[in-house]
């Protein structure tokens, strides 16, 4: 008989197959999947606006322009291979084949992820985990790449580094699933691989000009876009985290509770750690606290209850705020400390994430059944959680490095920019937008030739171009700070 879509009487959808079998997806849990989607999708431009606000106000708006420009090429190469490399049923142990090529059979059949939901459902939300991640890593190019070139690397990228790692961690084939790591929500798939792929982008490219003089001493630009960015981050973190029990179940419940607590605790611990130097309240430094905390949580949200999440939290604020000092002991120049949040905060969670998983927080949903972690005396979970840590970390590393060197060399793929470029902006050479209409200097000292400039390019006259800014900033009093520099 042909397959068939119908309801029963409590209306939950039932699919009938080719062969007679019945599927019963639940309609509430279809609601909560999809309405986590959009909870992460909103998380991608979040990150934009966080990167975006740290930096100097002449790469402002490029930041904001990747975040959409890593959903549309991402949301392409999930449709187009992505989804079928990474979950489809008759792949190997690290990567899948292209029995879903372009979305085949990709519709009312029941997903991999759960039988609850149809495919298309999970295919939609895991795109959106696929969209995040390597927005986190784009965070190494900051000040310093082409914004055309970075089209061709994240769709490379998608397709060898976080299809792979993704696939060997929640495909049922992959070998770190079949080993019983447990990684709910993506510490190894999501920010180890972002985190070490950002220290590949950061080695390849080289330090920023003026790097480790008061030229790159600057504040973040904008902190209201960082503290908006870290908005919609923790925002939309209730469908990353929630939302990986693929059901509205008690597991989702308890992972939105440890999520939100070990966020807080961790912006209360960074920004402890950061008034102990300066004694100031940093906004920007209880952010940078949260996204770690965030980060720790994502692998053991299914896994670990809400003691432990207190646990995570403090962890996260501690290892992560004295992790972004590597990049000055190792010299790399990691202007927005990726590396330290992402790739150190995911192996954090996950080490906490096998000493603390209980196998009772898990059986929440009603049916997932583990050995727990060391709380319940299962002590080899460590080990793995070590080696899915390192295989994420070298993996993504090399992957990353081979990626960048390869464009390196094909015409018109190169990413580096001159230092002329890196001088006047991205926004100005690579885009010709800005982020605000103008700039404003100080009136009094302003050339006459720069307000004539600002006028004939459609500028408030007390504004001026960016060429001028260079110009006169040479001099400027104000010039060790961000708010005040190019």
């Amino acid at each position: 008989m042909p397959a068939d879509i119908s309801y029963d009487a409590s209306g939950n959808l039932i699919y009938t197959d080719d062969g007679g079998i019945k599927t019963v997806y639940n309609m509430g849990d279809i609601a909560w999947v999809l309405a986590s989607t959009a909870l992460v999708w909103i998380m991608v431009p979040g990150v934009g606006f966080f990167y975006s606000g740290l930096l100097r106000r002449k790469n402002a708006l490029s930041m904001i322009y990747l975040s959409m420009m890593t959903i549309a090429v991402v949301s392409f190469q999930w449709f187009f291979w992505g989804f079928s490399l990474t979950f489809s049923e008759t792949g190997s142990q690290f990567i899948g084949d292209l029995k879903h090529f372009a979305l085949r059979n990709v519709l009312e059949t029941p997903s991999i992820g759960s039988a609850r939901v149809p495919s298309i459902v999970f295919c939609v939300y895991q795109l959106m985990f696929a969209a995040i991640t390597p927005m986190l890593a784009v965070g190494g190019f900051s000040e310093r790449s082409h914004l055309g070139p970075l089209i061709v690397f994240v769709f490379v990228w998608s397709t060898l580094v976080y299809d792979p790692i993704a696939c060997w961690t929640w495909n049922s084939h992959g070998w770190s699933f079949l080993h019983g790591s447990y990684d709910f929500a993506g510490g190894t798939p999501v920010h180890i691989s972002s985190g070490s792929a950002a220290l590949a982008i950061s080695i390849y490219l080289g330090k920023r000009r003026g790097y480790g003089t008061e030229a790159l001493a600057y504040k973040p630009h904008n902190t209201t876009y960082v503290v908006l960015g870290t908005i919609f981050l923790w925002f939309g973190w209730f469908g990353f985290n929630g939302g990986s029990a693929l059901s509205a179940n008690l597991r989702a419940a308890n992972a939105c509770i440890v999520t939100n607590l070990a966020a807080s605790v961790a912006g209360l611990t960074w920004m402890a750690w950061d008034y102990r130097i300066e004694r100031k309240w940093s906004a920007v430094g209880f952010c940078s606290g949260a996204i770690a905390g965030l980060v720790a949580i994502t692998p053991g949200s299914g896994f670990v209850g809400a003691p432990a999440s207190v646990l995570f939290g403090f962890m996260a604020g501690t290892v992560c705020n004295f992790s972004t000092q590597i990049k000055f002991l190792a010299g790399y120049d990691d202007s927005l400390d990726v590396f330290a949040s992402h790739a150190v905060g995911g192996v954090v969670g996950n080490i906490l994430t096998a000493i603390f998983a209980q196998a009772s927080v898990a059986k929440y949903d009603g049916f997932t059944v583990i050995p727990g972690g060391w709380l319940d005396r299962h002590w080899i979970q460590l080990a793995w959680h070590l080696a899915d840590s390192a295989a994420g970390l070298s993996y993504s590393f090399v992957m990353t490095t081979i990626i960048l060197w390869v464009m390196h060399y094909i015409p018109g793929l190169r990413l580096r920019v001159s230092e002329q470029v890196e001088t006047i902006g991205i926004d100005e050479t690579d885009m010709g937008e800005f982020a605000y209409d103008y700039v404003g200097l100080e009136q009094d000292t302003q050339p006459l030739v720069t307000r004539a400039t600002a006028t004939a390019m459609n500028m408030d006259a007390n504004g001026e171009n960016h060429y001028m800014k260079e110009r006169n900033s040479q001099t400027s009093p104000h010039n060790s700070y961000g708010m005040n520099s190019l």
